[in-house]
């Protein structure tokens, strides 16, 4: 057998037919083909995408008149403004890295990020101005503090050496940036919210960035200048990688300061928002607004939904609003959602409830996501598609990212094998559908029994006078284990529903052992990312 390969002779990578795959490009195409079409709202504020791509090459600009270049961190402290998109072209186009930072963190754990990620710059917005200052003395190495002075907040004071745009103002509008040479470069850092120890430094590079903005332009079929409205903070996976698929349809993107039920309905109406993304904790808000706040909505509304795994009730109350939900899955270390609960025609003749039990379940992966896997977490060997059997899931490919920055141990360790370990555990259903039932540390085992704290969860969900729910395991001396529910009751039914209602609704719903043993009634404790601490709750169940 001849090894001759006439396909190799020749045909080289040249620039004539290959470039670097970068989200950077999108923007560029999108001032290209739609100069005048809407790319920025916010409040007083409408710029077009030419406008927008000539702010973001001025920031380009005027960071590297700065010094920055190749390897450095720029950090933005601020919630969804137009100078956050803006970082997600401007930072990367010069080489540097973005660190967006959690607006919801404190001093202490900014200034470890700020350190670790050696910041040589921070805009910070002055509602977090205070926060960011009592960072800034902790650190040995001063960054450069520019304020964005962002109309939307009164309050808050002005700390930076300049602000925004007197910053940009010192760069040129058409300043002319490259691509990266290769696109495994470092585009972006998110840290990870660590419930214990210090936040580990996820790296995104920009062949995953693009493609994860693709994988979610097809998954969710967003089709040409969608309206997308900032729900999801831009802090949180670089917003879904959204800010570059918004770019790379020349969609709207719709600033929100803050996720309020009446600002989100409010915009919704008067921009004609047609896709926002938010954790089930938004959906919840929403399905609880008043029904007068909700009146007036004529067009159909994509919604795109991740997090704790949303109760199919949550799910089921924003369908029969006239949203239209699609679930997702991801993790920080997978630019966000890389698996989708991808819908099949033949779904839409069932019932309402029974099309939102499909719709909670995760899903199979994203468009651009490689290799999926439910599997024994030591062998790796994948588990029986039954429904039943319990292994952790796995991923690899193009939308996992790089690794953790200065953590080879912890780095290795996730991609023991040659696969992305998730940590979370999960069933593989027969039509090759996942379906979480906990992260490995919550779930509960009872007399040799797994019990899913999502499946008690679910239950408890479908209760009338239910707002929101978390199940635990509290340790019990005849079972090892048994479940125990917090539970925060709507406004109206407060005080009218007991302890003694909760369960019996589980004794009518659920196997008996699965039951929850106690039931508390209380406002849950939430992470930054809005994700409800169950170590803290797991704490106060086993309090003495």
């Amino acid at each position: 057998m001849s090894n001759h390969n006439p396909y190799s002779l020749g045909l080289d990578q040249n620039p004539a037919n290959y470039t670097a795959l970068s989200p950077l490009s999108f923007i560029a195409r999108a001032a290209d083909v739609f100069p005048q079409r809407t790319a920025v709202v916010h409040t007083g504020v409408r710029r077009t995408w030419l406008e927008t791509f000539r702010r973001c090459r001025q920031l380009a600009s005027a960071l590297t008149k700065r010094g920055i270049g190749k390897g450095d961190t720029v950090a933005v402290m601020a919630p969804n403004l137009p100078e956050v998109f803006e970082a997600h072209f401007g930072v990367p186009a010069t080489g540097a890295v973005l660190n967006a930072l959690n607006i919801r963190l404190d001093a202490e754990a900014i200034a470890f990020i700020l350190q670790h990620g050696e910041a040589k710059v921070v805009m910070v917005d002055r509602e977090f101005s205070e926060v960011i200052q009592r960072a800034v003395r902790m650190m040995a190495q001063k960054p450069l503090v520019i304020d964005i002075d962002d109309p939307s907040y009164e309050g808050g004071e002005l700390i930076g050496s300049l602000d925004y745009e007197a910053f940009i103002a010192e760069g040129d509008p058409e300043y002319v940036w490259q691509l990266p040479d290769n696109e495994w470069d470092a585009i972006t850092l998110n840290y990870t919210s660590g419930t214990t120890g210090d936040p580990k430094g996820v790296v995104y590079h920009h062949r995953g960035a693009y493609l994860n903005a693709m994988s979610n332009i097809v998954s969710w079929n967003m089709g040409h200048h969608p309206v997308y409205l900032w729900t999801l903070p831009m802090f949180h996976c670089n917003g879904w990688c959204f800010p570059w698929a918004i770019a790379a349809t020349a969609g709207v993107s719709v600033c929100l300061r803050h996720v309020r039920a009446d600002d989100i309905y409010a915009l919704i109406k008067s921009e004609k928002v047609d896709h926002f993304c938010g954790a089930p904790i938004v959906l919840n808000m929403l399905n609880n607004a008043s029904d007068e706040m909700k009146a007036g909505i004529e067009h159909q509304v994509k919604v795109m939904t991740a997090g704790a795994a949303p109760p199919a009730a949550v799910i089921e109350s924003m369908e029969q609003m006239g949203f239209k939900v699609t679930h997702v899955y991801g993790l920080t270390e997978t630019y966000g959602p890389s698996v989708v609960c991808a819908w099949h025609e033949e779904w839409d003749e069932k019932s309402a409830a029974e099309k939102a039990r499909l719709k909670s379940r995760q899903g199979v992966r994203a468009p651009m996501l490689e290799g999926l896997m439910v599997a024994n977490p030591e062998t790796l060997e994948p588990v029986a598609q039954d429904g039943k059997t319990l292994g952790e899931i796995f991923m690899r490919g193009n939308l996992v990212m790089k690794g953790y920055l200065k953590n080879p141990t912890t780095t290795d360790a996730s991609f023991r094998g040659g696969w992305f370990h998730s940590g979370d555990l999960a069933v593989w259903h027969p039509d090759g559908y996942i379906e979480i039932k906990d992260r490995s540390k919550d779930i509960i085992i009872s007399g040799g029994e797994n019990i899913s704290s999502i499946e008690v969860e679910d239950v408890l969900y479908r209760h009338p006078a239910v707002m929101e729910a978390a199940v635990v395991a509290m340790n019990d001396e005849k079972w090892g284990e048994v479940p125990c529910a917090f539970v925060t009751l709507k406004a109206s039914a407060a005080g009218e529903v007991s302890e003694a209602d909760i369960i019996q609704f589980c004794r009518d719903n659920m196997a008996r052992f699965k039951i929850p043993k106690k039931v508390v009634f209380c406002d849950l404790p939430k992470t930054s990312t809005g994700k409800i601490q169950k170590f803290v709750l797991r704490d106060q169940a086993n309090l003495g």
